[in-house]
């Protein structure tokens, strides 16, 4: 929406566009502000290819980052919304597909929506809502707004729990939720909200998301309902998550951040990231961690660490790396890390440098605890011939990572000296200088 905006305005009226409104990677006027912990702000888009791309520090400032969090600046974004829209007034603007009037008449007639009334009557207005929320030329303050006053989540909740819903009208609830709990335009608070709801009858939003997760038609809508599955599992304890986590849940779930196509030809990385952070916050639950692992979980991690890097990009990857790391905490786990010739360690070598230094970590915790304490000779042999093995135990421990990522580097590093007269075989002995990543 900003971009279209500024277009018109700079085309048309040659408006001066105030630094501050835009981004310092792109330039453009900024659609969603986002601080770092420097105190600069970015545009999200561009601050995320920044971060995904492997840096670990503010371009601005070039300062090095102890934490890549984004935090939305609600008030520089409300700031660009008054100024856009008092700029673009006497430009023409195109009228938005479904305006606030009329998105709000769409909430009080769901929530008026008894028991018995038709899903053919209810679809539509579910997609004419998600337009609503997801239409560049509608204002954000507006949807915001929406949600806060219309009681919107509340009342596309109480449609989710309904016995009698169609997968149809199931996916489309579960497209706005998505909308709405994936958007910067909604405070936190209002999705805190929202996420509670939804909590109210934990096993028929589960269930009726599953059936999403499942039956879906499409990617778009098994990608929405793992969105939302997320956010109710980031708010569920350990007890429950291992309710939660049903084998029908977690076989899914493995399956999205697999191929996606029936020959395994490719690979989303949407799809990916939504399942893996489903999977990575079920994994926490030590209890859960056997189920992940049976359903297959290690292959298709594997998989996503071997995928080209438009898929597995840095963070994906360190997410990646986390859900092997509580698969290696259970004796399953292991085992399926170990099988196959040890396929799963290989990967986990050859991304552990380029999964950021959290992702290091988890990845010489899992080498470790396969070569070290389980002592599996398929991983030993495996990770002695991986390549450029040493060399990257040896980036990790020059890199500042935690004593006990250290301590576990330096144990693997004996791997290298077996059938060798030199003190690291494998090693590249031309190497004269090792930068920390």
């Amino acid at each position: 929406m900003m971009r279209r905006k500024q277009e018109r305005l700079e085309q048309g009226l040659q408006v001066k566009v105030p630094s501050p409104f835009r981004c310092p990677i792109s330039l453009d006027v900024m659609r969603s502000p986002v601080s770092l912990c420097t105190g600069v702000t970015y545009d999200r888009a561009s601050i995320q290819r920044w971060l995904e791309s492997g840096n670990t520090t503010c371009p601005a400032t070039m300062l090095p980052l102890p934490s890549t969090d984004l935090v939305p600046n609600l008030t520089l974004q409300r700031l660009i919304h008054v100024w856009s829209s008092s700029a673009a007034s006497t430009a023409a603007s195109p009228t938005p597909l479904v305006s606030r009037r009329i998105a709000g008449g769409i909430i009080r007639e769901l929530r008026s929506a008894s028991s018995s009334t038709s899903d053919d009557d209810l679809v539509p207005q579910l997609r004419k809502l998600a337009d609503f929320f997801s239409a560049d030329n509608v204002d954000d303050i507006d949807k915001n707004d929406l949600v806060i006053a219309g009681g919107c989540a509340s009342v596309l909740v109480s449609l989710l729990l309904r016995r009698d819903f169609k997968l149809e009208s199931l996916v489309e609830v579960a497209r706005v939720l998505a909308l709405i709990l994936t958007s910067d335009f909604v405070e936190e608070s209002n999705k805190k909200i929202a996420v509670s709801d939804l909590c109210t009858d934990l096993d028929r939003s589960v269930s009726a998301l599953v059936r999403v997760l499942r039956d879906g038609n499409g990617l778009e809508s098994r990608i929405d309902a793992a969105i939302v599955l997320d956010a109710i599992i980031a708010a569920s304890d350990a007890g429950t998550k291992v309710l939660i986590a049903e084998e029908v849940l977690i076989r899914e779930l493995v399956r999205l951040i697999g191929p996606s196509d029936e020959k395994g030809a490719a690979m989303d990385r949407r799809a990916v990231e939504a399942g893996l952070g489903c999977l990575a916050r079920i994994s926490t639950a030590k209890r859960a961690r056997p189920r992940v692992v049976r359903a297959g979980v290690v292959p298709a991690l594997a998989r996503v660490l071997m995928a080209n890097s438009a898929v597995a990009q840095a963070a994906t990857a360190e997410k990646a790396l986390r859900v092997m790391e509580a698969a290696a905490g259970c004796a399953e786990g292991r085992a399926a890390i170990c099988e196959d010739g040890a396929a799963a360690a290989t990967a986990v070598v050859a991304r552990m440098v380029k999964a950021g230094r959290e992702g290091a970590e988890s990845a010489v915790a899992v080498l470790w605890s396969v070569c070290q304490a389980f002592r599996d000779r398929r991983a030993v042999e495996a990770v002695a011939a991986a390549e450029g093995g040493a060399t990257k135990m040896l980036l990790l421990m020059q890199s500042g990572c935690s004593p006990a990522a250290r301590q576990m580097a330096a144990d693997l590093l004996k791997i290298y000296r077996v059938n060798s007269k030199s003190c690291l075989a494998g090693y590249d002995t031309k190497t004269t200088h090792i930068t920390p990543f």
